[in-house]
């Protein structure tokens, strides 16, 4: 942080003040989020000037998604800063993006120096592609997307039921890269997802389809249909575990003792004709319409099942450190 005078020359007990110190980072770098506040709180109480104190208030009430206490804290250090800090705006601009403060959001951009397109309402530009993880408090899955704000994304996948995402929510996301991810030449940065913002009325349908080539898939994901958003091949990309078993869909007879369970067991020479799909799409009529086309233009194809599992966005627990990428102690914020 900026500040540079020592709270421990103006504490009535330096000894003291060292031990609830060391409490709260202790109890921050543990998960211990509500109590890491707490701690930093009753510091900031004795020596209410120093900014870094209400930075890492702010910071913890970040990642409990508590956003009207993180721009608060986030702010107060702010004030207290000798000069701008750009971990502190970077919180504060997440905390207020979340709140659908945009002027407070783009002052916070302003203030480090982003590049924002002039206006009062939302941002709405092309940041570029990122990679997004999804839940990182859990299984972490990642997925691609456009970034239309500094901290807002738009999901371009279809994401596995069980992340609670959704083709083409947007998100809101960290400021601090965790890795990286190929795409096309190149890489892409990834970064935590902290919730949904605006929640997509594509849902996520499952398809478990027999497809007798490569070209015969290609023609259904190109297919364009009223209602449907994108239709994705999950046979090689899922490979934790058989999608069919865990469905209660079963594999052909003729298919069923070279059937390893995981996805994309085959060999790259190889074909699998049983493709399981993430669809996203409006509504089932729209995915059976798609589907029903499909078979009926190419010999050899057909539709096993088509569910339409349970969508429900999940939260971290206390005691949770999510949000470090390997490595990890870098800066809070990063364009």
């Amino acid at each position: 942080m900026t500040n540079t005078s020592d709270p421990r020359d103006t504490a009535p007990d330096t000894a003291a003040w060292d031990a609830l110190e060391a409490r709260a980072y202790d109890a921050f770098d543990h998960g211990q989020l509500q109590q890491a506040s707490a701690l930093f709180g009753e510091l900031a109480a004795l020596a209410p000037e120093v900014p870094y104190l209400h930075y890492m208030r702010g910071l913890a009430h970040k990642y409990l998604r508590d956003w009207p206490a993180s721009l608060q804290h986030s702010l107060r250090a702010q004030a207290l800063q000798a000069s701008p800090d750009d971990a502190s705006a970077w919180n504060a601009g997440i905390a207020a993006t979340a709140l659908g403060d945009w002027t407070e959001a783009r002052r916070q951009w302003t203030r480090c120096g982003i590049g924002i397109p002039q206006g009062d309402g939302p941002i709405e530009h092309d940041f570029g592609l990122v990679s997004i993880r999804l839940n990182p408090w859990g299984n972490g899955e990642t997925v691609f997307a456009r970034r239309i704000d500094v901290v807002r994304a738009r999901l371009l996948n279809v994401p596995l039921p069980e992340t609670g995402h959704r083709l083409f929510d947007i998100v809101l996301h960290d400021g601090a890269k965790t890795g990286e991810r190929a795409l096309d030449d190149g890489t892409v940065p990834v970064f935590n997802a902290l919730q949904i913002l605006q929640r997509s009325d594509h849902r996520t349908f499952v398809a478990f389809i027999r497809c007798p080539s490569a070209d015969d898939l290609d023609a259904l994901q190109q297919a364009e249909l009223p209602g449907i958003g994108y239709v994705e091949d999950w046979t090689a990309s899922i490979v934790s575990l058989c999608l069919r078993c865990s469905y209660g869909v079963g594999h052909g007879e003729e298919d069923a003792a070279d059937t390893a369970h995981d996805e994309g067991a085959a060999s790259n020479d190889d074909w699998q004709i049983e493709r399981n799909l993430g669809v996203g799409a409006q509504g089932k009529a729209a995915v059976e319409r798609l589907l029903a086309n499909w078979v009926a233009a190419g010999p050899g194809r057909s539709v096993d099942a088509i569910e339409s599992p349970p969508c429900v966005e999940s939260a971290p627990e206390e005691g949770t450190v999510w949000w470090r990428g390997a490595g990890d102690d870098a800066d809070e914020g990063e364009a």
